[in-house]
């Protein structure tokens, strides 16, 4: 007995033979990888869910309009948002391709949390009004490390969730834990109406919290490296991102330590996104009423993985802003006048720094923002494909 106690205690203290450690790195590393296939192969399951299922009720809805030749204005409606929410869910789908494939290259930015998150909540605030939706934040400053892509991502992403799943209002926090220092953005809200929380038939949690734009959520989070907290109780959900690489400058504050594949870096790498498609996700609204100018736009913008709405007219897309602001317009010359001056001081008033570029036919020398006066930029039609993208970039890059 004392012999095999023995051998017993040699065998805990010991570290395992290099062979052993070798095989026990690989069954674990085996076992990440089947964990993460199994979640990937559920959110592949829940994307097809998720466009299938309004497209499904759409089709429906196209029959009857065949069979009887009439459509009352609530089945358009409902047709208009099941097409709607396909579209959009095709559209996270995309970005989750994009966290999935590997092959992101994640830049190492000095990144003003607390303003990119204000900027954010001001942006979306006209479609949280549309929902009756209030948003309420206390917000300490906050500079942290890390892809400025991928924040602003992950920021609307989180705003996406909890808009859809809230019955109420949204209250943000941002703070710094006590020890070591981080940032720590904490979204509230309730998922549940106040007065159905003592309902026991109300136990379970609502699908929309799992839904897909949850799942965008939560992959856009790890990519970055963070860990996602959820907590539920009482119907309240309470959501932690807390911010390992967050930097300090009071004197003497101590800095995160670097972790593997984290360096705390120099000036010079304080550069921009390097990601195949850092606008992925943003909003383009063009305002024209030639088909063959729209076409164009969006032949130029194709590759970027950007959400495009289309209008004949300024007074169309004054309407269209009315719910919900996208991250840029882009508009022909001849839609110059009254309406768009309307519909510039009204976003501005709620975004300062507001995409609007002007598509102009005849030659012109390509014009950023920073370089008009009225703060509009300008393209000559003649180079929309090759200097679109590029201005777009640029343009946006002022809120990220």
């Amino acid at each position: 007995m004392a012999g095999q106690t023995g051998l017993t205690s040699v065998i805990r203290r010991n570290p395992a033979p290099a062979f052993m450690q070798h095989s026990q790195q690989s069954l674990s590393h085996a076992a990440t990888a089947s964990a993460d296939s199994a979640a990937w192969a559920d959110i592949v399951q829940q994307l097809g869910a998720e466009i299938a299922g309004p497209l499904s009720q759409a089709l429906e809805r196209i029959h009857t309009l065949i069979a009887t030749g009439q459509i009352d204005r609530q089945s358009l409606r409902a047709l208009r948002e099941g097409v709607s929410q396909a579209r959009e869910a095709g559209m996270m789908g995309q970005q989750l391709a994009r966290l999935a494939s590997g092959k992101l290259r994640l830049s190492k930015e000095r990144l003003q949390l607390t303003q990119m998150l204000r900027g954010v909540l001001a942006h979306r605030s006209r479609e949280a009004l549309a929902r009756g939706i209030q948003i309420r934040q206390v917000l300490k400053p906050a500079d942290v490390l890390g892809d400025g892509a991928l924040l602003f991502a992950l920021l609307n992403a989180l705003l996406d969730w909890a808009l859809a799943c809230t019955h109420s209002s949204v209250d943000f926090r941002l703070d710094l834990s006590p020890w070591p220092a981080r940032a720590r953005l904490i979204c509230r809200f309730a998922h549940r109406s106040l007065d159905l929380v003592d309902d026991a038939r109300e136990e379970e949690l609502p699908a929309a919290l799992n839904s897909l734009a949850w799942r965008l959520l939560e992959q856009t989070a790890l990519t970055m490296g963070l860990q996602p907290l959820r907590e539920h109780e009482a119907g309240i959900t309470e959501l932690t991102l807390e911010f390992p690489h967050t930097l300090l400058d009071e004197p003497g504050a101590p800095q995160p330590e670097p972790s593997e594949g984290w360096g705390m870096p120099d000036a010079r790498e304080f550069a921009n996104s390097s990601n195949s498609k850092p606008l992925a996700g943003s909003h383009l609204l063009i305002v024209s009423p030639r088909r063959e100018l729209r076409g164009q736009i969006q032949d130029a913008v194709r590759h970027m993985g950007l959400i495009i709405d289309v209008v004949n007219t300024m007074a169309e897309a004054q309407h269209f802003c009315m719910e919900g602001l996208p991250h840029a317009v882009i508009f022909e010359s001849s839609q110059r006048g009254s309406d768009l001056e309307a519909l510039k001081t009204g976003i501005v008033r709620d975004v300062a720094d507001f995409c609007f570029i002007e598509v102009q036919e005849a030659a012109h020398l390509t014009q950023l923002s920073s370089a008009t006066a009225d703060g509009m930029a300008r393209i000559a039609r003649g180079s929309l494909a090759e200097a679109l993208p590029a201005m777009l970039l640029f343009e946006l890059s002022k809120s990220l």
